[in-house]
């Protein structure tokens, strides 16, 4: 099972990443605990400068922006 968190404040943006991420990791049969951290001091003892940031099993691997369908298969995959 992957771990994600999505951190933001509780914007758009961070909504439409934790569906899309929800989504692919239906379709891959990937079982995926999703969750999504919206405290200013949590986002910031992570290391995310810039949201929505995702982490994957405690590894940060992306921050500003929605991801890509293509990059979050990868961090599903890997």
């Amino acid at each position: 099972m992957k771990d994600i968190i999505v951190y933001g404040s509780d914007c758009t943006n961070c909504h439409n990443t934790k569906e899309l991420i929800r989504q692919v990791a239906e379709a891959l049969g990937v079982a995926a605990d999703i969750r999504e951290v919206t405290d200013t001091v949590e986002i910031m003892r992570a290391g995310v400068m810039s949201t929505p940031g995702v982490a994957v099993n405690g590894e940060v691997v992306h921050a500003g922006g929605v991801p890509t369908r293509e990059a979050i298969e990868g961090w599903l995959k890997g």
